[in-house]
């Protein structure tokens, strides 16, 4: 199957945002990397397509299937970390694994230790008492626990020390080597994704701005430094955006190899997943 994912045309309107047709598809095999600031649609996205808010135009489909009208048999095959742990804090480890094997089918509390034992995590201990951490730990081993095709997550890595998040950033290379597996991660934190994400897709005020193959995107994009003046004579380079500067422009451009052969006395550096995301966000764009 080519694709876990396939979303097409996701509307959800709200009073003062809508969440505005949305196209994304995650590749069988891969993570797909949803980026954008605080409310631009991330969350949303990932609510609709789960059908935990109720969509008012699009389809989704999992695995080939309808999430409509397939979405109990589907589930079975999903791992949702959502930004928060939904767990009640009073419960323990164990709790989570008994109240858990009665939802899934294939709930594999063996498993689900050996992350807790993986990741030094207390069983006895009331979640109340985790960490943050800890506790976004514990909701990425439950959602692995059933043995899931997919994983599906929103902020996962958020407020986390850079040693745990890059403990979790090994998990997922492991979840999806064998080819059959793939995952879908929201994040801002855009340096967890120049390092796992295969495809990138940006969403901004509810509309999605670019979905691209991430090593091509940072192969075409580069920040392009001049002054105002040389600006107004670059020819056939693709301007996506600008920030202007007491002295010089920064300019976003899709077309880093091309500018560079015709113009190489100027400086056009290399640009970062963040970068891209802030020239799209603050910069003017053209």
């Amino acid at each position: 199957m080519k694709n876990a994912i396939k979303i097409e045309g996701l509307t959800k309107r709200y009073e003062g945002f809508c969440l505005d047709h949305v196209d994304i598809t995650v590749p069988t095999g891969s993570i797909v990397g949803l980026i954008g600031e605080n409310g631009a649609g991330k969350t949303t996205v990932i609510k609709a397509m789960l059908q935990i808010v109720h969509p008012d135009e699009g389809a989704v489909e999992i695995f080939g299937k309808d999430m409509k009208t397939c979405g109990k048999e589907i589930k079975e095959d999903i791992g949702v970390v959502l930004g928060e742990s939904h767990f009640h804090e009073f419960l323990t480890a164990k709790d989570v694994s008994a109240m858990l094997g009665k939802i899934y089918k294939r709930w594999d509390s063996d498993l689900f230790f050996s992350y807790m034992e993986r990741f030094n995590i207390p069983v006895q201990k009331k979640i109340k008492e985790y960490s943050k951490g800890m506790m976004m730990k514990l909701s990425i081993a439950a959602a692995l626990s059933h043995h899931p095709r997919l994983l599906i997550l929103d902020e996962a890595t958020s407020g986390l020390d850079p040693a745990i998040r890059d403990e979790i950033l090994d998990l997922f290379f492991e979840f999806i080597e064998d080819g059959e597996h793939s995952i879908l991660v929201s994040s801002h934190i855009t340096s967890d994704l120049d390092k796992v994400a295969d495809y990138v897709a940006m969403i901004h005020q509810g509309k999605i701005l670019f979905f691209e193959e991430k090593d091509i995107l940072l192969e075409k994009m580069g920040i392009l430094k001049c002054s105002s003046e040389q600006m107004k004579d670059l020819q056939n380079v693709e301007i996506l955006a600008v920030r202007e500067h007491a002295y010089h422009i920064d300019c976003l451009v899709g077309n880093k190899g091309q500018a560079r052969k015709q113009y190489p006395d100027l400086v056009i550096d290399d640009a970062t997943i963040e970068e891209i995301m802030i020239y799209y966000i603050r910069g003017k764009r053209i």
